[in-house]
């Protein structure tokens, strides 16, 4: 007999050999009925798994995440093979389960329409009625060259050569159907009854666009019918909050095809939030100690070797010039810890100049593909609140939690932390190419790292391979309305690029020690911070981030020179206020301020002028009656000051 130590710390026996299912129904018949899979010593598996040894074991259901992607995942597999049956000459590429779902993407050079989905979508639904069984089995790597180059697979091919050389190569049968996938599986096709297909876009093969533009259908799946037509419902109201929508219906930003993807232009109200954004950051980090850098946008390629993005992030980078013709080349920046680090370099350091805390609002260029870039979220060139801290050991700890610190700071601020989550990221040991350093120095880094954030009790994830090249990081992790998750700020620990660039302090007893080096945001990438604010608050921005906080609004030609004195003294105080001069209805001013999201409107009238007064109008309440011009200013300043939400 077996022991295993179930979710609850409660010890159960079973059978050697006996399955995570034959746990399930151990435990009750009505967890067995919702299982989708099982978590066995932290690894997910499916139910048909057999246990031979003493276990922790946790059965997994819809309401845990590696439930939900085990089912979307099948039903990815259900999509695939509804495609061929109704399209036998589509090729198949890849169909993984994502947070919101799954996709599938094909070489099919006819396209999808919607009325292609419609059919797709009926033919999953004979599929799930078929219940038919997945059945996992492996190949050896020739075999499984061979038995997909048989099927006419193509992009299967290439996904099995790219795999190492003695790799297990699985895949699972489901009827007339098989796909290369490493699982795990439900049992059959049966319990994905809840889905919808969603979309369908095209989609470069693995991300590149000198690659084949390949057909991606999107989907999603549940267990229930209620949450299925839930999901559908928030779904129309994130298209309607989506950026890349509202965004350029507001005139926060466009974009324009003679300058380039991922290069938005931002116009009047989306300059005058950042602008806000980095007043605001720029004082914060000021008074708590930061010193502004002002570096150069591009460097000399000797830079970036020595720092490593020449070897590690030379794919990300837009190169000028070439090595093999030009004596110097030279790139944009895609960071900018290497140019701070010469303003660290400029002159002798002692540990009593520790810590030192450099910043600078930097514009940096990333050369993304085109397939990865959407609206201000993923660009090719943002700019971000950047900082670079170098300290001493004894020193790291409290440096650390004072930058998260500051960074919740302005999540709360914005409103935004609410949506956050945490990632650790660690370096893949398995894809050493990846990384600079040798082994002990990165597990030394994640040690450290680890320690401050259970010390701190963060409630982190891990990400493995999610490391930056140089260092571990706690990414503060944020998802966009369709349910996309993005890293919004981070915050890396790096003990290797001071040692590279030759950076040293001299310590207490004389000798020469390298610094350890702080890389992080405050507030992160300002594009991607708008385009998040104008979905968390569907353009109705609070006051104090508003372009415009008041619109003064005369009923006619008459009461424009009062408008303009009011207009004046509002000014005056800082208010962002414009005034409606236009030969318009007075219900039609007021819609069109209420369309451009405006928090106040002031009414202006032959009372109002005989009174001294301005009518009110709020955004969020309605008609606020008549106040003195200086109960008006005390009120929206307090409002503003203390950046009400």
């Amino acid at each position: 007999m077996l022991k295993i130590t179930l979710k609850d710390k409660s010890i159960i026996e079973v059978e050697n050999g006996s399955t995570a299912y034959d746990v399930a129904k151990l435990i009750s018949e009505g967890l067995a009925r919702k299982a989708l899979g099982a978590l066995i010593d932290g690894e997910v598996c499916e139910l048909t798994k057999q246990i031979t040894k003493d276990c922790e074991l946790n059965i997994l259901t819809f309401q845990d995440d590696e439930g939900k992607m085990i089912l979307r995942h099948t039903a990815s597999h259900v999509l695939a093979q509804a495609v061929k049956r109704l399209y036998p000459t589509a090729k198949l590429a890849i169909g993984p389960a994502i947070d919101t779902g799954f996709y599938y993407d094909f070489d099919y050079e006819e396209g999808f329409t919607n009325d292609d989905l419609k059919a797709i979508e009926a033919e999953m639904k004979k599929i799930v009625k078929e219940n038919i069984k997945l059945e996992r089995f492996t190949l050896s790597r020739d075999e499984a060259i061979k038995f997909m180059q048989e099927k006419d697979e193509p992009y299967k091919v290439e996904l099995i050569k790219d795999l190492p050389e003695g790799a297990e190569i699985s895949f699972y049968k489901q009827g007339d159907f098989t796909d290369l996938c490493a699982g795990p599986h439900l049992f059959s096709t049966s319990p994905v009854k809840a889905f919808k297909l969603l979309s369908v876009t095209g989609a470069y093969w693995r991300g590149n666009e000198n690659n084949k533009m390949l057909r991606r259908i999107y989907g999603t799946a549940f267990t229930d019918k209620t949450e299925l037509n839930e999901f559908i419902a928030q779904q129309e109201e994130a298209r309607k909050r989506d950026h890349n929508k509202l965004g350029r219906e507001l005139g926060f930003f466009t974009t324009a095809d003679l300058i380039g993807q991922g290069l938005p232009i931002l116009l009047p109200k989306g300059a005058k939030v950042i602008q806000i954004l980095q007043r605001f950051v720029e004082d914060h980090e000021y008074a708590h100690g930061w010193i502004p850098t002002k570096t150069p946008y591009m460097a000399k390629s000797d830079l970036y070797k020595l720092s490593g993005h020449w070897d590690h992030y030379q794919d990300g980078m837009f190169v000028l010039g070439d090595e093999s013709k030009d004596k110097e080349v030279f790139a944009l920046r895609p960071m900018t810890c290497p140019f701070q680090y010469q303003a660290y370099l400029n002159k002798a350091r002692s540990y009593r100049d520790l810590p030192l805390r450099y910043n600078e609002t930097s514009t940096l260029f990333r050369n993304e593909a085109s397939g990865e870039m959407h609206g201000l979220i993923r660009v090719r060139q943002f700019t971000i609140s950047e900082g670079h801290l170098m300290c001493r050991p004894d020193q790291l700890e409290d440096e650390f939690k004072a930058c998260l610190e500051m960074a919740i700071y302005m999540l709360k601020t914005l409103g935004l932390y609410e949506d956050v989550s945490y990632r650790f990221s660690k370096w893949d040991p398995d894809n050493r190419e990846k990384y600079i350093g040798t082994e002990e120095q990165w597990d030394e880094a994640q040690d450290i790292m680890e320690k401050i954030l259970n010390h701190l009790e963060i409630p982190y994830k891990v990400g493995i391979g999610e490391a930056a090249f140089y260092g571990p990081k706690l990414d503060i992790q944020i998802k966009n309305v369709f349910g996309k998750e993005d890293t919004l700020i981070t915050i890396q620990i790096d003990q290797m690029l001071a040692e590279k660039f030759g950076m040293e302090y001299t310590d207490t007893d004389g000798t020469k020690k390298n610094p350890y080096i702080i890389h992080r945001t405050s507030i992160g990438c300002y594009e991607r911070t708008l385009a998040l604010l104008i979905e968390k608050y569907a353009g109705a921005f609070p006051t104090w981030l508003s372009p415009t906080q008041v619109q003064i609004i005369p009923v006619s030609e008459k009461h424009f020179d009062y408008a303009q004195k009011i207009h004046n003294v509002l000014k005056d105080k800082g208010i962002r206020v414009e005034t409606d001069y236009r030969n318009e209805k007075l219900g039609y001013k007021i819609r069109e301020a209420q369309l451009e999201k405006v928090p106040y409107m002031l009414i202006l009238g032959d009372k109002e002028i005989e009174e001294n007064m301005v009518s009110v109008r709020s955004r969020k309440d309605g008609d606020k009656g008549a106040k003195s011009v200086d109960e008006f200013l005390n009120e929206i300043l307090e409002e503003i000051n203390t950046r009400a939400l």
